[in-house]
């Protein structure tokens, strides 16, 4: 599998999880040629995602429910993962 198809995998499952107005998923393997996790065919994404669903949560619990999400994923299709978890009001700013 691409990591093109990864990328649409972890927003499906995104958007299972959440209610978001805006959600984006971008792929940042080709900045880890070489690494350990690369080679192990992990990737590292960066996940921007938008939900009301992070209203009065603090950032280690948005955290915490973006991993929960995507916990099948993690250390197989997803070696490293950068998270902003925001509210629509926070993102709108």
């Amino acid at each position: 599998m691409l990591n093109t198809d990864y990328t649409l995998l972890i927003k499906e499952k995104l958007q299972t999880a959440f209610t978001t107005t805006y959600l984006e998923v971008i792929d940042e393997s080709h900045q880890h040629v070489g690494h350990s996790g690369a080679r192990e065919g992990g990737g590292h994404f960066a996940v921007t995602i938008v939900s009301p669903q992070f209203s009065n949560q603090p950032l280690i619990q948005r955290h915490r429910m973006v991993y929960a999400a995507l916990n099948e994923l993690m250390n197989t299709v997803i070696h490293a993962l950068s998270i902003q978890a925001q509210t629509p009001e926070e993102f709108s700013k």
